[in-house]
């Protein structure tokens, strides 16, 4: 495995292969095998199907009265999840290595800079096909349980599709990290069009005559083919779309890398030779204490991060109006639902319970963005930068808490954002809420924003920056998957527990749930306690 650029880059990739795959895999597997409860008289299915165009902003409602067509329309947003791995390695695969200082090693070598990008981007292609293979193969044993409409070729082509989608989102970030300095920049762009383009595609099942619009997104084309879905299939004109993009993306990607410095950037910005740089900005307000100067740091991710967050709460508002509407137009012709619902919008508790099936996204975003923050933290310990301020002299205690400070400070601030947009939103579109209870929504996820960065921090006391990072993005996925798909597969309660977003419960429809924050900050303050105790005793990067 290591007589190769190529062979070395395929066995790095051996655990996420084997972790996703089998993973998402198994998660499939088990969808189909709780399908025959969701479906456990007819009166159930009907339900199903009467909503589904109600909730046609998930996917497409096609033949959801099967279980193919049921996993496909109910899942197919959490499964996009897998983008999260290659997006990573994507920005990793040269930037990473410059960050390292192991790319000008690597270029010692008797090889070109176009054959090492190759050989890279080569075992990542086959990491992501041996990933949907196997993805695709635990797909069938578990849809053959309970489903003889599934081939095993469709449940390949499903894999197949997933691979393809993967292997546009990280031929994007090789190409973003082409115009960073860094790989935590270059990932985060990534992550923000990875956002706007799940976003995109929504538009047309939401605004009519949109749909030029979503075909800007490359999920749109992802979502064309439905191999799961009986008599529907795979759409081969849009897997060799995604198979184009991918190609046309990494190309542009190899061609920028063999054209500039290691470590540099493909575009320059011009300098402004009329103001003289100062070599020490004695006066800049972030250099007043650790607490503002990890502000500064932070301040312009925090910002990408506001306006995504914000955004998407907005948009989720103008989704449940769209939603209030359909319901409205299909039951209208029942009496009892009809009071119920007011027609015209005017109830505010069913606009909010609309809304809280969407809003419970919002603390996982929050929590993605603290994912990225604790990062920032054991990087900087990585990279040697704490020692530089703790030579200053600093305390390690203040350090560590006004860092923490800093991201407790962002994260007010985006929940702060995201509720002055909701009520914006609410107000424009004529959606009625009570915004008390909005207000309850927007702010109760500062905790779980809080809780993840001091995991982080408390992970970052015995694991290295890339160990920490990724256990703390698989810690997030597995509570994602008990709360948001645990439901349906009847999990216990006792498990649903384990998840901190049980705690967040709805808001929106009933004000805050003292006592459920309180269990997710008391947990949050004992591991930034334990974090601490560890930081102040430990040597440094180690």
């Amino acid at each position: 495995m290591f007589r190769s650029i190529y062979l070395k880059s395929l066995r790095d990739y051996r655990v996420p292969i084997l972790g996703w795959g089998l993973g998402l895999g198994a998660l499939m597997a088990v969808i189909f095998a709780a399908v025959p409860t969701v479906f456990a008289t007819p009166a159930a299915k009907a339900a199903v199907v009467s909503i589904g165009a109600s909730y046609a902003w998930i996917a497409e409602p096609i033949k959801i009265d099967t279980p193919g067509g049921y996993a496909t329309w109910k899942y197919g947003i959490t499964i996009l999840v897998v983008v999260i791995w290659p997006l990573l390695a994507g920005t990793g695969m040269l930037r990473g290595e410059e960050d390292r200082g192991s790319m000008d090693v690597l270029l010692s070598l008797p090889r070109g800079r176009v054959r090492v990008a190759l050989e890279k981007l080569a075992a990542m292609w086959t990491a992501l096909l041996a990933m949907g293979l196997v993805i695709g193969l635990l797909t069938f044993a578990g849809a053959a349980k309970v489903s003889s409409d599934l081939s095993l070729g469709a449940s390949v082509a499903f894999g197949l599709n997933l691979a393809l989608i993967c292997a546009v989102f990280l031929s994007i970030a090789l190409l973003v990290s082409q115009f960073t300095q860094e790989r935590r920049s270059a990932s985060g762009v990534t992550a923000g069009i990875l956002l706007v383009a799940i976003v995109v595609d929504m538009v047309h099942r939401v605004v009519p005559n949109t749909v030029w619009l979503s075909q800007l997104s490359p999920v749109y084309y992802y979502n064309l083919s439905k191999p799961l879905v009986p008599g529907y299939g795979a759409n081969l004109g849009a897997m060799l779309f995604l198979l184009a993009l991918s190609g046309l993306f990494s190309a542009a990607g190899v061609w920028l890398f063999a054209r500039r410095d290691v470590g540099g950037v493909s575009l320059h910005l011009p300098e402004r030779s009329s103001q003289p740089a100062r070599a020490l900005p004695r006066a800049d307000w972030s250099l007043r204490s650790v607490y503002t100067r990890s502000l500064g740091m932070i301040a312009t991710s925090t910002l990408w991060w506001t306006l995504a967050i914000a955004g998407l709460a907005a948009w989720f508002v103008i989704i449940a109006k769209q939603t209030e509407a359909q319901l409205k137009s299909l039951l209208q012709g029942s009496a009892a639902l009809g009071d119920f619902l007011k027609l015209g919008g005017s109830d505010s508790a069913t606009n909010a319970s609309i809304l809280s099936a969407f809003f419970i996204f919002m603390p996982v975003l929050l929590m993605a963005f603290a994912v990225t923050q604790a990062n920032r933290w054991s990087a900087d310990e990585e990279d040697g930068l704490l020692e530089i301020v703790l030579s200053t002299p600093q305390p390690r205690l203040r350090l560590l808490l006004g860092r923490f400070a800093a991201i407790g400070t962002a994260t007010i601030f985006i929940s702060v954002l995201t509720l002055i947009a909701t009520t914006v939103a609410s107000i424009a579109t004529g959606l009625s809420l009570d915004y008390g209870n909005l207000a309850a929504a927007s702010l109760s996820i500062i905790p779980f924003g809080l809780l993840v960065a001091a995991i982080g921090y408390l992970f970052a006391g015995w694991l290295r920056a890339a160990v920490d990072t990724g256990l703390l993005s698989f810690l997030l996925v597995i509570w994602v998957f008990i709360s948001f798909i645990g439901p349906g597969l009847s999990l216990p309660d006792a498990t649903q527990k384990l998840s901190p977003f049980y705690y967040y419960g709805s808001p929106l429809l009933h004000g805050v749930q003292v006592a459920d924050l309180l269990v997710i900050v008391a947990v949050g303050a004992v591991a930034l306690a334990v974090a601490s105790a560890r930081f102040a005793r430990k040597d440094i990067s180690a």
